[in-house]
């Protein structure tokens, strides 16, 4: 099965607030339809996410988060052995640790575009400054699929 260089995962629930901004952004770059970027939409990171990085050079992880500078940061991540007693909400470290335990190949680049977020109440709708920070965000992850699925990092 050929599959396309560079894999976008979103996380995120668009029933509470802010946590829509990954599912969001996905949308946007299906409806984009770049050659060469698959994008898959979750709501949350899990094991079987791992059998998704196979084959890929590059992978991206769309999430919203706290805790860091608006509108969004580019977060470097490399393999993590940070399992919980389940097997649920894996970080994109666990994820990448579980592919390289799984398939023994050398793994995607990768890294996280989290977008800034406050409001994660169940039922809300997406804060105006997530808002913002999504139109913020929207062109960087454009522009970082075009140059990965080019070739580039």
């Amino acid at each position: 099965m050929i599959r396309a260089p560079v894999l976008v995962l979103a996380v995120g629930n668009p029933s509470r607030g802010d946590d829509a901004l990954g599912p969001l952004l996905a949308e946007r770059l299906e409806q984009a339809a770049l050659g060469g970027v698959e994008v898959l939409v979750d709501f949350q990171l899990q094991v079987e996410h791992a059998l998704d990085l196979e084959g890929r050079a590059t992978v991206i992880f769309v999430d919203a988060g706290t805790g860091i500078a608006p509108p969004y940061s580019w977060l470097e991540i490399q393999p993590v052995e940070d399992y919980t007693h389940t097997s649920h909400a894996l970080s994109p470290g666990a994820v990448l640790a579980t592919c390289l335990r799984c398939s023994g190949h050398p793994l995607p680049a990768a890294r996280v575009l989290c977008v800034r977020g406050d409001s994660f109440e169940l039922g809300a709708p997406l804060s105006a400054a997530a808002n913002r920070h999504l139109e913020l965000a929207w062109p960087a992850l454009r522009e970082a699929c075009v140059t990965a699925a080019a070739g580039g990092r």
